[in-house]
């Protein structure tokens, strides 16, 4: 006899339906065709035992399975369940009048019990998106899938629970879940405030910005002058995520099979903070079974680079692509993904090789040349996409032993979230721009340019810095922000000074004392 049962296959961060032919007929043997990788195959013996372990037969005959389209590789145990459901049909044990109406995934376990499987959300998506009434997965993916309305969804926890269903011996309860209620009372707790803060008046005031439009930054300072502290405070002023981007970002952690057990939506933005022995490969993604990178992982959050100098040359140039498209495309011979990446980059290093260049007390003991050489890990073209580049100098004894509170973090996102706010009304008829540092040449000439005396102010910080026309658009998108924050329809003067001003570790200003006339 020959039946259907019907699950997915992630690509990307989508989801492709993937349907399960099953033919048993006269013989003996165990085939599955449709390029299957290994620990497909070997779901033969998992299905086996597992249905063994629960008293149902395996049909002593042969056994043909073909997974279509055949020309797309199907990976991961998570196909257990259909293709043990779609056996006992085809054997005349279950009756296959309602297997086209469910999409079913799971691994098995040797005692018939359903383990995790990765990419529930996407599958979700895709099963609504071509009317099936439901869909049949493990108990702990069930919330992370009941996300997706307009679908029933039923969490199991063994094989016995599925066969019984269809038998209609047993009745499923789907899992609900109300997903713009769930979102709109989900309360985001962070572990670090910035009223924890002393003194760093200026470096919060740049995070500030930066948080405002999106812009990537990199905190150069001395060691314990607290650049690593400031950067894990920085999701505690971002705005919160929206429901589409919430979405959006569950689907690459469910993809990466990064979501915690019964999670269903992702409220706060994602902090990624790679160790600096990371590969280019882990990174940005790929491998021999495609997965989302780091900077994928980022995406609609922060991506933290701690000691920027010590990350291999090689992996910190594959990001300079991703950060002006805010998307990566991985291509091999076999297959082509795209993932998005539209992260906010967040970076610190120490000034020097020993780390006193800069210090008001301390001195440095690197030999002449050294600190150039240092910076020069960090190739001119990836420090040119850096927005907003400051210096972060020790806490003074006054500002660490004061009592006086520090302005709290709740505080600082009301002002960020409001300049957000602005730049969504602004944008909202350019398609896929949301902030400012998103803004495009055209944007930049309608948006961000200056009046007279703040067009003059920055031609004379350009010659006397020699400043790249990338670090141009760079200062006008900044001043673009620091006057949504002022409340302000027009880049003024000011705003191009201290736009100008967190330019001052470019290259060719490094370590020197200068002032913006």
């Amino acid at each position: 006899m020959l039946v259907k049962t019907y699950g997915a296959a992630v690509h990307g961060i989508d989801a492709i339906i993937v349907t399960i032919e099953v033919s048993v007929d006269r013989g003996i043997g165990f085939t599955i065709v449709g390029l299957p990788d290994a620990a497909v195959r070997e779901s033969n013996e998992r299905i086996r035992t597992a249905l063994k372990h629960n008293d149902y037969p395996f049909p002593r005959r042969n056994v043909v399975i073909n997974m279509a389209p055949a020309d797309i590789k199907k990976e991961g145990s998570a196909y257990d369940l259909p293709l043990a459901i779609g056996i006992m049909a085809a054997d005349e044990n279950l009756p296959s009048e309602m297997l086209d109406k469910y999409m079913i995934m799971g691994e098995l376990s040797l005692d018939g019990s359903l383990l995790p499987i990765r990419g529930a959300l996407p599958m979700a998506i895709e099963a609504r998106r071509l009317g099936y009434k439901g869909f049949i997965l493990p108990t702990a993916n069930a919330s992370e899938a009941a996300v997706v309305n307009n679908l029933e969804v039923y969490g199991v926890d063994n094989i016995t629970q599925v066969i019984r269903f269809f038998k209609g011996e047993e009745t499923l309860t789907p899992t609900m879940v109300n997903t713009r209620e769930e979102f709109a009372k989900a309360s985001e707790h962070y572990d670090f405030d910035f009223s924890e803060v002393k003194g760093q008046e200026n470096v919060k005031r740049a995070l500030e910005v930066a948080c405002a439009g999106g812009h990537n930054v990199i905190l150069i300072g001395s060691p314990g002058s607290g650049k690593s502290m400031l950067a894990k405070r920085l999701p505690s002023i971002l705005p919160p995520l929206s429901l589409q981007e919430a979405l959006e970002t569950t689907k690459i952690h469910s993809v990466a099979g990064t979501l915690q057990r019964g999670a269903t939506l992702m409220t706060c933005r994602p902090f990624r903070s790679p160790h600096h022995t990371i590969s280019p490969v882990a990174l940005v993604g790929g491998g021999t079974n495609p997965t989302p990178g780091e900077i994928s992982l980022a995406h609609n959050g922060i991506l933290f680079l701690d000691e920027l100098p010590e990350f291999n040359r090689q992996v910190l140039e594959v990001m300079r692509q991703p950060l002006e498209d805010r998307r990566i495309t991985i291509s091999r011979a076999k297959y082509s993904i795209e993932y998005p990446a539209s992260f906010m980059l967040v970076a610190s290093m120490n000034p020097c090789p020993c780390g006193y260049y800069t210090h008001p007390t301390k001195r440095c003991i690197c030999q002449p040349g050294q600190v150039q050489r240092y910076l020069n890990k960090i190739s001119g073209p990836l420090l040119d996409r850096i927005d907003i580049q400051i210096e972060v100098q020790p806490v003074q004894f006054d500002d660490m032993s004061s009592t006086a509170p520090a302005e709290s973090s709740s505080e600082i996102r009301r002002r960020v979230i409001a300049a957000r706010e602005i730049q969504q009304e602004r944008f909202k008829h350019d398609t896929g721009v949301h902030c400012n540092a998103q803004m495009n040449t055209r944007l930049i000439k309608k948006y961000a340019m200056p009046e007279a005396a703040g067009l003059a102010r920055l031609k004379d910080a350009m010659e006397r810095l020699s400043m790249s026309a990338r670090a141009y658009d760079r200062i006008l998108k900044v001043a673009r922000t620091i006057a949504d924050l002022a409340g302000s329809d027009t880049v003024l003067d000011a705003h191009i000074g201290e736009a100008i001003a967190y330019r001052n570790l470019d290259r060719s200003s490094w370590g020197q004392t200068f002032s913006i006339p």
